[in-house]
C-alpha cells in the first residue's frame, strides 16, 4: 500500500508541475467548464493565480482564483482547504465592494488531480481596470484616493461584523470599477489571514494610491516597495509626494505599522478619519465654487465622483434657503397689507392722530375688514393632490450591493399594510455601515409627484424621497426632493415642490431599532401626484 501511494504521489507531482506550466489562455479548468482568457496576477504567498475566464455552461465571464499545488503534498492541500472554506463562507456575504463568490471547487468536487490545482474560487467578473495599471501611470489625487479607500473600508467593516476576513492585502486582487470604486475582484483570503491583515491592507492601498508604492510584503514585482527610514519605519507618503495632506499621510502609516500607541487597528477608526477628510474636502469645494475653481495641479487624476454626502448636503441647504425665502416673502406681504390698512384707516380719521380702530359700519368699505395687527399670518394652503398612482414595479435600491429582502419589495404596493418589506438587521447605524438602503418605484408614465404616504413604517426611521432618471442609478445622480421622520401609523412626506419623474426612491438614511439591532420596515407606499 505504501509503495503504491508513493508511486501515485510521484505521478501527481509530475502532472502538477507540468500542468502549472501550461496555465495559458485557452486552457480549460474546473473539470472542463472554465476556459482561461487572461491572467491578471499571481499572489505568490499562496500560489494563487488570478485569471479571467469564460464559463462555458452559463456563457458569462468570471474571475478565477486558481490555487496551484501538488495534491500529494498534505500541507499544501491543508492550506488550500482552509482558503476554500473561507471562500465558501464569503459566498453568503453581499457588498458592492466585494465580487460575489459564485462557486468553490475542490479536489474531487469540480477539480481533478490531473489539473495540477488544489482548488478554484469562482467569482463574478468585475468590469473596469486594474489597480496596478492605475497607479503605474501616476499617483491618484488625495481626495479621490480617500473616497476610493472609504468605499473599500465600508466593505471591510461589514465583513468583519459578520466574522469574515476578506483578504485584500494584495493589489492585484483589486480592480477599479467604471464608476470609480475599488472592489475586491478575486476573493480567496490566505489561510492564515486575520482581521488585522485586512485593516493593514486598507492603509497599504491608501499608501499605494497616494505614492504608487506598496508598503506590505509580497507585492507584485511591477510595483516598487515603499522606502524605509534608517530606523526601519515606513517613509510617510507626504515625504514622497508633498501635495498629500498630513492627515491622509499619517492615516496610511498609522494603519500599516503595528508599533506605537497611535496605531489604527479597526476599519471603523479608518472610516472616522476618512469622514473628517471628506468633510474638509466638501468645505474646500464649496469655497472654490464661490471664489472660482482654480485649475488642478499637473499630475493629479480624478477617478471618482464627488462624495454623495456633499451632494445631499448642498441640496438640503438649497431647500432650507428656499423655505426661508418663501417665509420672508409671506411675512413682507402680510406687513404690506397691514400698512395699507393702517393708512386707509388714517385717511378716514377725523383727527391728526393715527386711528387703527375700525370705523362705523356705515362708513366701512365693501372690502373685508382690516386685519388686526396682532393676528398671525394665515398658514399657506396645502397644495391639492390627486388620487394615488400605483407604480408599475418596486425594487430594492442598494448601491452598495444586493440584499435587504428584494423578494418582499412588492409587498409595499399590494394594498395590504400588513404585508411588509424589511431591511436586514444591522449591528451599526447608517451611514457607518453604508450610506443607506431603499426602494425604487417605477411608473408606467411620468407623474408629477407631490406627496408620499408611508404606512406601517418603523418609528424613528429617517427617509429621503429622491428622484432619478433610471431604475438603478448611482446615488450621486439622484436628487433629494423631500425628507421626513417616520412615525407610528401613517407618515405623509410633502415634497418641497411637485416633481415630474418616472423613477422615485424612498431612501432610508437612518434605521429604527436599538443599538446593535437596527432595522426598519415599510408596510405600504402611496404616491400622490399634484392635483
Amino acid at each position: 500500500m505504501d509503495t503504491r501511494r508513493s508511486e501515485q504521489a510521484g505521478g501527481a507531482n509530475h502532472v502538477g508541475k507540468a500542468q502549472v506550466g501550461s496555465l495559458a489562455p485557452g486552457r480549460v479548468v474546473g473539470d472542463g467548464r472554465y476556459r482561461l482568457l487572461a491572467q491578471f496576477g499571481v499572489d505568490e504567498r499562496g500560489d494563487a493565480h488570478l485569471w479571467r475566464a469564460r464559463d462555458g455552461q452559463l456563457k458569462r465571464d468570471v474571475a478565477l482564483t486558481l490555487l496551484v499545488g501538488d495534491p500529494a503534498d498534505p500541507e499544501a492541500a491543508r492550506l488550500a482547504r482552509r482558503t476554500l472554506e473561507r471562500a465558501t463562507h464569503a459566498s453568503k456575504f453581499g457588498h458592492g465592494g466585494v465580487a460575489r463568490v459564485l462557486d468553490v471547487l475542490a479536489l474531487g468536487s469540480g477539480v481533478t488531480s490531473s489539473e495540477g490545482l488544489l482548488g478554484v474560487v469562482v467569482a463574478e467578473w468585475t468590469k473596469g481596470s486594474d489597480l496596478v495599471d492605475l497607479v503605474a501611470q501616476r499617483p491618484v489625487a488625495p481626495a479621490a484616493a480617500a473616497r476610493m479607500v472609504q468605499a473599500l473600508a465600508e466593505a471591510v467593516e461589514q465583513a468583519h461584523q459578520n466574522g469574515l476576513v476578506l483578504g485584500l492585502d494584495h493589489p492585484q486582487r483589486l480592480r477599479l470599477t467604471p464608476n470609480g470604486a475599488l472592489k475586491l475582484a478575486f476573493p480567496g483570503p490566505l489561510p492564515e489571514a486575520t482581521l488585522r491583515d485586512d485593516v493593514k491592507a486598507l492603509g497599504a492601498v491608501l499608501y499605494l494610491l497616494l505614492t504608487g508604492r506598496w508598503a506590505l510584503p509580497g507585492g507584485p514585482p511591477a510595483i516598487p516597495a515603499a522606502p524605509m527610514t534608517p530606523q526601519g519605519r515606513i517613509v510617510p507618503p507626504r515625504q514622497l509626494v508633498p501635495t498629500v495632506p498630513a492627515d491622509l499621510s499619517s492615516l496610511a502609516v498609522r494603519t500599516i505599522e503595528d508599533g506605537g500607541n497611535g496605531g489604527i487597528r479597526t476599519s471603523a477608526a479608518i472610516l472616522r478619519v476618512l469622514d473628517q477628510v471628506a468633510e474638509a474636502e466638501e468645505r474646500t469645494q464649496l469655497i472654490k465654487a464661490v471664489g472660482g475653481d482654480p485649475a488642478e495641479a499637473d499630475g493629479t487624476i480624478w477617478t471618482t465622483k464627488k462624495p454623495v454626502k456633499d451632494v445631499a448636503r448642498r441640496r438640503k441647504l438649497a431647500l432650507g434657503v428656499t423655505v426661508l425665502v418663501v417665509a420672508t416673502v409671506v411675512i413682507l406681504a402680510w406687513g404690506g397689507l397691514m400698512l395699507i390698512n393702517v393708512f386707509q384707516g388714517d385717511s378716514k380719521a377725523s383727527g391728526p392722530s393715527i386711528n387703527v380702530a375700525a370705523p362705523p359700519a356705515s362708513s366701512q368699505p365693501a372690502a373685508a375688514p382690516p386685519a388686526s395687527s396682532s393676528a398671525p399670518a394665515p398658514p399657506p394652503a396645502a397644495p391639492k393632490v390627486g388620487d394615488p398612482v400605483k407604480p408599475k414595479a418596486v425594487a430594492v435600491y442598494n448601491p452598495e450591493g444586493k440584499g435587504d429582502n428584494p423578494g418582499r419589495a412588492k409587498n409595499v404596493i399590494d394594498g395590504d399594510p400588513g404585508t411588509v418589506w424589511k431591511t436586514e438587521q444591522y449591528k451599526q447605524q447608517f451611514p457607518t455601515i453604508k450610506p443607506g438602503v431603499g426602494l425604487v418605484a417605477t411608473f408606467q408614465d411620468p407623474i408629477n409627484l407631490s406627496q408620499v404616504k408611508i404606512s406601517g413604517g418603523t418609528a424613528g426611521t429617517k427617509v429621503e424621497i429622491r428622484s432619478a432618471t433610471e431604475k438603478d442609478p448611482d446615488l450621486a445622480d439622484t436628487k433629494v426632493v423631500g425628507n421626513g421622520d417616520l412615525q407610528d401609523g401613517d407618515t405623509t412626506i410633502q415634497l418641497a415642490q411637485p416633481t415630474q419623474g418616472e423613477y422615485f426612491i424612498v431612501w432610508i438614511t437612518q434605521l429604527g431599532g436599538d443599538d446593535g439591532a437596527h432595522l426598519s420596515q415599510i408596510g405600504e407606499l402611496s404616491f400622490l401626484p399634484a392635483g
